[in-house]
């Protein structure tokens, strides 16, 4: 049977750690592995590590100390990780039902990656959706226009990040996508799209919000596409945007896109 490892990065996650745990230990697919990579919080995040730690029965490890930002953490945990098969969970999210890692661990069989959808809640209100992300119309050459699926419903086998590499810390806030980039457009990584809600996150986080962010994110892209030699610019990046409008829109009346 594979090891799915699950990589958590946190930085004073105490208001919404032991909900993100919880998800986890309710999953029906018990072979796990579970990485904290903490940066050096300065609330009661380690506290709640610790008491935690014993109800995973010796699968989870962590560690605790000062990083470069979420990616590095995140590139700590690639490095610790040792299962199989290595998905991303943040700190303030949670899965959307118990079922989805035995679904990974089943649909995996054959490819190097899967892929589903997830969706956006108020922090305030967490059983109101506001924004569905759909990763069912994503094909790999939609990358050149600035689309991805839905990362924190990516998971895939470790080899492949052994072979093709981490996540670059030159991209402050879409190192998620150029990752992506190297592997599904570049290298062409065999990969399966789930028909499943993976993940409900917490709107406000660093890539979710603002007109700043929007456009780190475009800048970001942009560096992506040369580094990796693919042939995009502003205007086929903007597409992306357009096609988010429609999509919100086609949402209000249940239709998803």
């Amino acid at each position: 049977m594979m090891t799915i490892s699950i990589i958590l990065a946190t930085f004073n996650s105490d208001r919404t750690l032991e909900g993100t745990f919880s998800s986890v230990i309710q999953q029906t697919y018990k072979n796990i592995e579970v990485i904290v990579v903490d940066g050096k919080s300065a609330d009661n995040t380690i506290d709640i590590v610790k008491e935690y730690e014993a109800r995973f029965e010796g699968r989870l490890k962590w560690i605790s100390e000062p990083d470069r930002g979420l990616y590095d953490a995140m590139n700590k945990g690639l490095a610790m990780a040792t299962g199989d098969v290595v998905g991303i969970l943040n700190s303030d999210d949670f899965y959307t039902s118990d079922y989805v890692l035995e679904r990974v661990a089943r649909e995996i069989e054959g490819v190097d990656a899967v892929y589903g959808d997830i969706h956006f809640v108020s922090p305030d209100d967490l059983s109101k959706c506001v924004r569905y992300y759909s990763s069912r119309s994503f094909r790999p050459w939609q990358m050149r226009f600035g689309f991805m699926p839905a990362h924190p419903s990516f998971y895939c086998r470790r080899h492949v990040y052994q072979a093709l590499g981490a996540f670059d810390l030159q991209f402050k806030v879409a190192a998620d996508f150029e990752q992506l980039l190297r592997l599904m457009y570049v290298n062409r990584i065999s990969t399966k799209y789930i028909p499943m809600d993976f993940v409900t996150m917490r709107t406000g986080g660093a890539s979710t919000s603002g007109l700043q962010s929007h456009k780190a994110i475009l800048r970001d892209h942009l560096r992506a596409y040369r580094k990796n030699g693919v042939r995009a610019n502003i205007a086929t990046e903007s597409l992306r945007y357009a096609y988010r409008i429609l999509q919100m829109a086609f949402y209000k009346f249940g239709i998803i896109i």
